[in-house]
């Protein structure tokens, strides 16, 4: 019983000190969570991209020049 008790005492000081953390620190938690977006979006252009055909080198070389 006395486990319990202290699992749930535990569970409680955990949600608190979250709690606390996420609204002291709002900004910190949304670069978190930009980061992570960008990072799934990376992942899914690159698995788009192994589905599609491969560009001629001359192409990409072109299209390097074009930008400087």
């Amino acid at each position: 019983m006395e486990a319990a008790m202290d699992e749930a005492k535990l569970k409680q000081l955990v949600k608190e000190a979250l709690t606390e953390i996420l609204d002291e620190r709002r900004e910190i938690l949304s670069e978190v969570i930009v980061e992570a977006l960008e990072d799934v979006a990376i992942i899914r252009a690159i698995q788009e991209g192994e589905n599609t055909p491969l560009a001629p080198k001359e192409d990409i070389l072109r299209l390097l020049e074009d930008e400087s």
